[in-house]
């Protein structure tokens, strides 16, 4: 049975295997520079020869501040040559099993060998001359073990790519331990219950961007029928259109308001069959004159200011909080929460805007 388990979290971390490129991540991280400075940022889903995470945080660890950087990667990376392309070192873990998992941790960063520019060159020497380090781990990676955690207890900021059929349990970690962190995931998180929960109390929130996003994937990656290709290189792609980034670090985003422009009228915002709220099918269309409760789509979650609405309940089969107490009614009906003269629409977010007047102020 044990090993069994150890099968299937292999091959679940195996299918989450979705590499981030640099460019998306140098385009979100630099609204957060002013979160860095003097902390400690762990990656702990980052194998340093293969992560932009690693390399984007090395390269710029002078540039943010960092006190310390610290990568993770789990035991199932393989530590090949290709792998090692990022550096050339003859550490004792070139030689183990590609069973082993390790660790980077980087504590500085300058021009080592003094040409002009600090980049993954200087890294490597500070590597080799052991002012930074790279060891093997007792244990196998995962951000659960005992392991990984007291470097997460040791840490600050916790920047990555997820493995976002954990993701559940990935942030539900992060707020245990009261971590800041920024991280990717797909937008269909936002309709995870214990995901759901936490937008609504303002726990966390969407970064700057979202939308499409493309990642390298390794080679035995199956092929899909869409959204997938291999580059010139060999290089396998697979993108998607539901990528943003949670975060529990404040933004000037989070702050600006919304401009609406439209006026409430009954024959354009039906409500719900079991919910007394009405129907927004586009963010856009919120009304600025509208006092009660209102469904708008997952993409809200975009632009949402909690200084301008209030997120009250969340629509699917069932309301998420019962706010209204209908459940046991949809139940008996055999219907849907959300649905519209007999339809059902899809996942919708309950809100009331704040401090409005019929006059849309």
């Amino acid at each position: 049975m044990a090993g069994n388990e150890s099968l299937r979290k292999a091959n679940k971390i195996k299918q989450d295997e979705f590499y981030t490129q640099l460019a998306d991540i140098e385009k979100e991280v630099k609204y957060y520079k002013d979160h860095f400075k003097d902390k400690v940022v762990f990656c702990n889903c980052d194998d340093p020869f293969e992560s932009n995470f690693f390399k984007y945080f090395a390269m710029n660890f002078n540039y943010l501040g960092l006190k310390k950087l610290i990568c993770t990667c789990y035991a199932d990376s393989p530590i090949s040559g290709e792998q090692l392309s990022l550096f050339d070192l003859n550490y004792e873990v070139k030689a183990k099993s590609s069973k082993n998992a390790y660790k980077i941790i980087i504590t500085e960063v300058d021009d080592s060998n003094n040409d002009g520019a600090i980049d993954l060159a200087d890294v490597e020497y500070l590597l080799k001359n052991k002012k930074n380090t790279l060891t093997l781990l007792k244990e196998d990676g995962d951000f659960r073990s005992k392991e990984c955690i007291e470097l997460l207890k040791q840490s600050d900021i916790v920047v990555t790519n997820p493995p976002f059929s954990l993701f559940r349990e990935y942030v539900s970690q992060l707020i245990q331990f009261k971590k800041s962190f920024l991280i990717i995931g797909s937008q269909n998180a936002i309709t995870y219950q214990e995901i759901f929960s936490l937008l609504k109390s303002n726990k966390i929130w969407l970064g700057y961007k979202s939308g499409d996003m493309s990642f390298t994937v390794p080679s035995y990656y199956p092929e899909k029928a869409t959204r997938f290709w291999i580059d010139e290189s060999g290089q396998k792609w697979r993108s998607m259109g539901n990528i943003c980034w949670f975060t529990n670090l404040d933004i000037a985003k989070r702050h600006e308001s919304l401009i609406l422009y439209k006026h409430y009228n009954p024959e354009e915002y039906p409500k719900y069959d079991n919910y007394d709220a009405i129907n927004v099918n586009k963010v856009v269309d919120i009304p600025c004159d509208y006092d009660k409760y209102m469904g708008v789509p997952i993409t809200f979650m975009d632009k949402y200011n909690p200084e301008q609405f209030k997120i009250v309940d969340a629509l699917n089969r069932y309301s998420l909080f019962d706010v209204l107490k209908t459940n046991e009614m949809v139940r008996k009906k055999h219907s849907h929460t959300c649905n519209i003269n007999g339809k059902s629409t899809y996942f919708r977010i309950i809100i009331q805007s704040i401090g409005v007047d019929k006059n849309g102020n």
